[in-house]
């Protein structure tokens, strides 16, 4: 399974480390917007406390009909002819307005709450997501090597996503829930302070509950996602290795392995099942107790004549309405703690160091005859005890092809690295143009160079879009002019909607050779001073590599070009090759020199081209 995707199963069991200090930095980065705050504090207190009371003023109308009940059947057994009972309907009349008003402006100030909860939430995570994509811009390349590319994305979609329906969703709960709870106890405190009491005690009992049901809940639904996980990385291994799997007759094996992590799914479903079922039965059982004894309780006092009868219909409905936000907030504890996780693993990464834009101010070199010099270049990776270049010299002349050869490891992309300032040297200097590099701004620098690299890079679009990313300006007639150079075009005229071509997702619905030519047809349409082509050809065939050679050579004419290759079959016509180990030159010349010195470069050449019988595997 891929990285973030198992990220994602766990994110039920991430736990904030500063909890406190996350939120505290949330509501900062939420404060530029502090009077929709206050609104949105306001209109839940104002909705809560209109809930508070609707029921004791409900029960004055309860209140009033009993009385007047009462009083009429006390005038009747008193020997009185009783047509119709005392009862004060302009009273129940001034009740009922004061209901739907209390209602009416209840529904009115709970709708502006979520409304302005929802615009914050929104705006807040639109400000992040901003942030969050600014920051990636100014991150090193060193941090991109160094983290996988699943947990950026984790942290740049998931936890965004978590961040936005949390924000929108539960915050508005939270914070009426909390409003809520103050507003029905006020409310209960004025009425009865007794009975109020007795709420207390079973909201008390239904706390207790929750607090030994739900963290064991919430270890065995932790539990679920980590083995869904495992399950689903299980079956995508198998579902994308079938071919070994029946090639080898492991069926039965596989088929065993899944059984077992099923048996572990349904045993943990069962159990987080199991006690997230009791929770609301063992609450609902606490409030039950509590509407029993507010019952039993108001009852007497009804008969003693010392609690008005409404007052106890208002403590049926207050038991409801106090048990809820307890509830509400116990559910959304870890929601809220996932989200705080959430929180901080972005602001991690807004933290991160960003790249140094430092000036090394040296004299420009205005008669220099190159267009690029490596001076005495020293170069170590961050997580590196010695250097890894320790004294590299290379002169470039405008309209040569460099080619740079050696082992795995040898440092031929760190050159490139270093090139396109994607790392800076830790010694020494590259100049361009005579300018130190380090003067030069990191996207005016680019702006000389365009690279076709091993991997091919096409996103999700037309190839007429892929090939128009190479540069923005350009008109249709450029773009089909970079088409037929890099041989696109003889192609793309073959498939059935030519250049409106979708590629999909991972560009499998054409060949790599031909995602090949397309992007070389893209660094052509970029018409750069320099370009560099990492290992464009080291994986297709030797005729699709004939073919790439040759839309290479179009476009390296008249262009200064640095080429990494690993077959050397590619670069003998170079104007220099730099033969690399170890971070070193330890060569350069043409192909001719170098085969005649009969060193490093002789010896490789020897071991790639030499037939089978003439190679030693002692």
């Amino acid at each position: 399974m891929a990285k973030n995707d198992k990220e994602t199963s766990d994110m039920g069991v991430r736990k904030a480390n500063n909890f406190f200090g996350t939120v505290a930095r949330l509501l900062r980065y939420m404060s530029t917007r502090l009077w929709a705050l206050v609104a949105i504090v306001f209109f839940a207190a104002g909705s809560a406390i209109f809930a508070a009371f609707t029921p004791s003023v409900l029960g004055q109308a309860t209140t009033e009909i009993f009385e007047g009940f009462r009083e009429g059947m006390a005038l009747r057994e008193a020997g009185q002819t009783v047509d119709v009972f005392p009862i004060d309907f302009d009273a129940i009349r001034r009740i009922v307005l004061i209901l739907v008003i209390l209602y009416v402006l209840e529904a009115v100030f709970r709708y502006l709450q979520r409304y302005i909860t929802a615009v914050v939430s929104q705006r807040t995570v639109y400000d992040l997501r901003e942030d969050l994509k600014a920051k990636l811009g100014t991150l090193p390349i060193e941090y991109f090597d160094t983290h996988s590319v699943g947990d950026v994305m984790s942290r740049a979609v998931n936890d965004m996503e978590q961040i936005s329906n949390t924000l929108q969703r539960s915050l508005s709960q939270f914070i009426l829930a909390v409003v809520t709870f103050i507003a029905v106890l006020v409310a209960m405190l004025t009425v009865d302070v007794k009975m109020t009491l007795i709420v207390f005690v079973s909201i008390g009992l239904s706390a207790l509950f929750i607090a030994f049901i739900a963290p064991k809940s919430q270890r065995q639904f932790a539990k679920q996602q980590r083995v869904v996980g495992e399950l689903n990385d299980r079956v995508e291994e198998i579902y994308s290795g079938h071919t070994i799997v029946k090639t080898y007759n492991r069926e039965d094996d596989e088929v065993s392995r899944l059984v077992e992590h099923s048996d572990e799914l349904y045993e943990t479903s069962w159990r987080a099942q199991f006690y997230s079922g009791i929770m609301m039965p063992a609450v609902n059982f606490a409030r039950d107790l509590g509407i029993f004894a507010i019952t039993l309780y108001g009852g007497f006092g009804v008969l003693q004549g010392v609690i008005p009868l409404g007052n106890v219909q208002a403590f049926i409905q207050y038991v409801n309405r106090f048990s809820q936000p307890v509830r509400q907030i116990a559910q959304l504890a870890n929601s809220i703690q996932i989200t705080v996780a959430s929180v901080e693993r972005v602001f991690e990464l807004l933290d991160e160091e960003e790249m140094e834009d430092t000036e090394a101010n040296r004299p420009v070199k205005d008669d220099t005859p190159y267009i690029v010099e490596f001076e005495n270049v020293q170069f170590k990776y961050s997580d590196m005890e010695n250097l890894l270049m320790t004294d590299f010299n290379l002169t470039v002349e405008e309209g040569q092809m460099i080619a740079i050869v050696g082992p795995t490891g040898a440092g031929k992309s760190t050159l490139i690295n270093l090139l396109e300032r994607f790392y800076d040297v830790n010694g020494g200097q590259i100049r361009y143009k005579g300018k130190d590099i380090r003067d030069i701004d990191r996207e005016e620098l680019r702006e000389h160079f365009s690279m076709v690299l091993q991997d091919t890079w096409l996103f999700n679009g037309t190839i007429w879009d892929n090939i128009a990313y190479g540069n923005s300006d350009a008109t249709a007639e450029d773009i089909q002019k970079a088409a037929r150079t890099a041989y696109v075009d003889e192609f793309v005229r073959r498939l059935p909607r030519g250049y409106d071509t979708i590629l999909n997702e991972e560009s499998t619905n054409i060949s790599q050779g031909q995602r090949q030519l397309i992007t070389i047809a893209r660094a052509f349409l970029a018409d750069p001073e320099i370009l560099i082509l990492d290992e464009a050809t080291s994986s297709v065939d030797t005729r699709t590599e004939a073919l790439i050679q040759t839309a290479m050579e179009n476009v390296l004419e008249g262009r200064t070009s640095f080429v990494v290759a690993h077959r050397l079959s590619t670069i003998q016509d170079a104007d220099k090759i730099v033969v690399m180990d170890q971070g070193d030159v330890v060569e350069i010349g043409t192909h001719d020199e170098l085969l005649a010195k009969e060193g490093f470069y002789a010896d490789i050449y020897n071991a790639q081209f030499a037939s089978p019988e003439d190679m030693s595997f002692a």
